[in-house]
């Protein structure tokens, strides 16, 4: 599979202009609101291995050593060399982020972020920790002079927060970071990488109420980044299935917690 580079992954300028994306209709804008930063985010659903890109941003467990989903399909795919600087690390709290190399994988850095497993009788903290693995991997890219970023998911999947919850914190957080401090001229683009169904439903609802369109039509200037989406998205919807077993590695490598009310993953 050839790697998607970070220009051909569609912003949100152009998914409202080929009506991929509508505006907000049945909830309320947020607070704030505005398309100026429309040029600087972008929404694929796809494999998060596959793009070549400043660094993608994996849905890490405390021990950083690799476990089922997003996670388990990133160490397969970056090898052993990532386990292996994973193990240098000594964990991760949950709520921050570390960085490390990229290894086999197309992007230059792997961001590894550990989110909350959902508290649904202190969500406010949950929301907290969350929050903090956006803005901490934000600025872990700063640091590093990454200028695009690539999120998975974090925490939607067997950690239990709700895909709606979790795209409203992610969304706050990464539009507030854009405009103040660093966050202003260190970030070129950040792009929200949806697999499952109910994460897709959450930012093609949720994306719009934070950064709504700003109007006008496709004209003919706009044919070159049409293309550009189009073949996007057919190399999406050729990406195989993201591994849900561990991976394969030495190191014994620790399984994510299962929520205590779950009945499965």
């Amino acid at each position: 599979m050839t790697p998607t580079p970070a220009s051909e992954i569609p912003t949100l300028t152009l998914l409202y202009k080929l009506h991929k994306l509508g505006p907000s209709r049945q909830l309320p804008l947020m607070a704030g609101a505005s398309p100026a930063h429309n040029d600087r985010i972008g929404l694929l659903r796809g494999d998060i291995t596959s793009l070549a890109i400043g660094a993608i941003v994996n849905a890490a467990n405390e021990s950083l050593m690799g476990g089922g989903g997003v996670d388990g399909a990133i160490h397969r795919a970056a090898g052993r060399g990532l386990l292996e600087e994973c193990a240098t690390l000594r964990g991760c709290d949950t709520g921050s982020a570390k960085m490390t190399d990229a290894y086999n994988l197309p992007c230059d850095k792997v961001i590894h972020a550990v989110g909350p497993v959902y508290d649904d009788e202190h969500p406010l903290r949950s929301e907290e920790k969350l929050a903090g693995c956006y803005r901490t991997a934000l600025e872990l890219a700063v640091r590093h002079g990454v200028r695009t970023v690539a999120f998975a998911g974090i925490s939607t999947g067997i950690y239990g927060y709700p895909s709606m919850d979790a795209a409203m914190v992610a969304c706050g957080t990464v539009k507030t970071f854009l405009e103040t401090g660093e966050g202003k001229e260190g970030i070129d683009k950040v792009v929200f990488v949806t697999f499952e169904e109910k994460d897709v439903r959450a930012y093609n609802s949720v994306l719009p109420r934070f950064f709504p369109p700003a109007g006008g039509h496709l004209d003919e200037d706009d044919n070159s980044a049409k293309m550009a989406a189009t073949e996007a998205e057919v190399k999406a919807q050729q990406l195989p299935s993201v591994p849900t077993t561990d991976p394969a590695e030495a190191g014994n490598p620790a399984p994510k917690k299962q929520r205590q009310d779950e009945d499965g993953a």
